[in-house]
């Protein structure tokens, strides 16, 4: 114990010293994510972040903000963990282009960024984890062009394209990847839109326009992700359409896996938020004793680690979830969807 007491008061006293081992062991990390919208960041991201600290490095503090969608107070966040003595930001930013500044105040001060989820292409952070967002785009897509075809929906018919928030790098990947898996599919475009925040309420006024419009010519909506296609599959029910046409996701969500259940969702995607989150917390810990980090990918000039999700349907959706511990049954088979979860031998 004397020797322990010891090594936490030398600790103290070389604080100020960067990259000597004692000071590892105390070292403030700031975890910075985007809105509320989705419940990821405070029931997934977070925690893993904060348990994977925890793990190595004990001492360390861990600042949690949300800026609720909000740039500027974001950027007020920003700065403030740099007050509190932050030696490494996760940042997943509100607004990507604004970020570039963020970054740029950071390095100057010798603090390290991690871009977490959501890149920063003006300016290239010190890291960047997150799935692969092009590759999730093109994998929903390409999923609902498959069924559509298997289900005998011809070749010409149309569909919708709900996009993410224009401020968000992330989206404008997913959107990117949406394209590519939408190209040569033989079905059209009949109309897109950027959800401004990702907001669900925004997405359904949209789709409810649009179902005034096109009617039964809408055959599928390929959605960013599960907010925003829950706000497209709510505005169908609202106007009394029946089947609803098959609607993409991304995050399985409780509320998208009941959906799924329900017959009302096609698919969605399996990310498990504690993954990235985990590779970012052990990422700021090799910048805080002044490593590496090893870059299996490289985007935006910044050096990088994506993985790879899975796209989840009915099909697979007790395999994909529920056997591999991601959700239970008693999370998502309640009320309405436990006779759906018995069909799919989801106990």
């Amino acid at each position: 114990m004397a020797y322990r007491n010891f090594m936490m008061t030398t600790a103290a006293v070389l604080a100020g010293f960067a990259g000597t081992a004692f000071a590892d062991d105390t070292a403030t990390v700031a975890f910075l994510m985007p809105d509320q919208a989705s419940t990821r960041y405070e029931q997934h991201d977070f925690p893993g972040f904060k348990t994977e600290m925890a793990k190595l490095c004990a001492g360390c503090s861990v600042i949690y903000q949300n800026a609720n969608a909000d740039a500027s107070l974001q950027q007020q966040q920003f700065n403030s963990v740099i007050a509190q003595g932050a030696k490494v930001i996760v940042l997943d930013p509100v607004d990507s282009s604004a970020a570039a500044g963020l970054v740029e105040i950071a390095q100057s001060q010798g603090v390290k960024v991690i871009a977490y989820d959501r890149p920063i292409p003006a300016k290239p952070a010190d890291f960047y984890v997150s799935f692969d967002n092009e590759g999730i785009g093109y994998a929903i897509a390409k999923s609902l062009v498959d069924h559509m075809k298997a289900t005998g929906v011809a070749e010409g018919s149309g569909l919708l394209q709900i996009n993410g928030s224009p401020t968000d790098a992330a989206a404008g990947l997913i959107r990117d990847g949406i394209h590519r898996g939408l190209k040569d599919s033989g079905y059209k475009t009949l109309a897109e839109y950027d959800t401004p925040e990702w907001a669900p309420p925004k997405a359904q006024e949209w789709a409810a326009g649009q179902i005034t419009r096109f009617g039964a010519d809408i055959k599928g909506v390929v959605a960013a992700n599960d907010g925003t296609g829950g706000g497209a599959i709510a505005a169908f029910k609202a106007a009394g359409v029946k089947p609803v046409p098959p609607v993409t996701g991304n995050d399985a969500t409780i509320a998208a896996l009941q959906l799924i259940i329900s017959g009302d969702q096609y698919n969605t995607i399996s990310k498990p938020s504690e993954i990235v989150a985990a590779a970012a917390a052990k990422v700021a810990f090799q910048l805080i004793k002044g490593e590496t980090p090893e870059a299996k990918n490289k985007l935006y000039d910044t050096p990088s680690e994506l993985f790879v999700p899975a796209v989840v349907t009915a099909e697979n959706i007790k395999a994909e979830i529920f056997d591999k511990g991601i959700q239970t049954a008693a999370e998502v088979c309640t009320g309405e969807y436990a006779e759906g979860c018995k069909k799919l031998g989801i106990q």
